[in-house]
């Protein structure tokens, strides 16, 4: 590997715009955002609400074309959807006339590929699902759906997944457990990922970097790195250092949610980049 290679990160965000266009005009959603994302990373992002999370989430996956800027993969330009990059919604979006194997299935099929089935079954076993290849969506909990979405972002085997508030309409412990859970996966497949929540506690507890977005047109605001060795137990979740950190974090929030918006740049200003 040269030095350039070893430079390069995994994922980098470069002056990314994002203009939605509406009825009522206009809306700059983010604002030359910048960001860079190295291999083997847990970074969330978090930021007041409106902010545009889920925009450069989902621009990061190639669902979202940038109105100028570039999302890169490995130094190449993400143009769309993108085969090495998993994503995870808000809800987990099984078909619900398929059975939890069948909606595992779903993405090879319309691949036209033939799914790795033991690789698939050390995901079922590692969150828990062995066993439940035949029940139906209405047959799981809430938690349980959300394992299987994630079995079905990774069975693909991306090098980066995307995780967009999924465990949001989960009840405290059940999230407690996911949470235990994705850094488990983490640490057996030490995938590169980016996860969106509106939860600091649970950013600190995943993350090794935690982003603070500016409000509304988003940008990287300000960064912090997690000191916490892995695997990270709940219990450091109650110590002062935590404590400290989840209050810094929540003022620079705070700060940005009633900071006076910047005049949004016209239009004409916006000049698309193409890789």
């Amino acid at each position: 590997m040269n030095a350039g290679e070893a430079t390069t990160p995994k994922l980098g965000v470069q002056a990314a715009t994002k203009i939605y266009h509406t009825a009522s005009g206009d809306l700059l959603a983010l604002d030359r955002c910048s960001l860079d994302v190295r291999a083997n990373e847990i970074v969330s992002i978090v930021g007041p609400s409106g902010c545009g999370k889920t925009t450069l989430l989902w621009s990061m996956s190639g669902l979202h074309s940038l109105t100028s800027g570039e999302i890169r993969l490995d130094g190449k330009a993400i143009t769309g959807p993108h085969p090495d990059i998993g994503i995870v919604f808000q809800e987990a979006n099984l078909l619900p006339w398929r059975n939890l194997d069948a909606n595992i299935r779903f993405p090879f099929e319309i691949k036209g590929e033939k799914p790795d089935r033991a690789w698939i079954a050390h995901l079922l076993n590692r969150v828990g699902l062995d066993g439940f290849g035949g029940k139906f969506p209405r047959e799981l909990s809430g938690g349980m759906q959300q394992r299987a979405a994630i079995v079905r972002a990774l069975a693909l085997k991306p090098s980066v997944l995307l995780m967009d508030e999924p465990f949001g309409a989960l009840d405290s412990f059940t999230r407690e457990e996911m949470n235990r859970l994705v850094e488990e996966i983490w640490l057996d497949t030490k995938t590169t990922i980016v996860f969106i929540t509106h939860s600091i506690e649970e950013a600190i507890f995943l993350s090794d970097r935690v982003v603070v977005l500016s409000a509304r047109p988003g940008k990287v605001a300000k960064e912090y790195r997690v000191p916490f060795a892995r695997p990270r137990s709940l219990e450091i979740m109650a110590t002062k250092e935590v404590f400290d950190l989840t209050n810094r974090i929540k003022m620079d929030i705070v700060g940005e949610r009633t900071r006076p918006k910047a005049p949004e740049r016209p239009s004409a200003e916006i000049v698309r980049i193409r890789p």
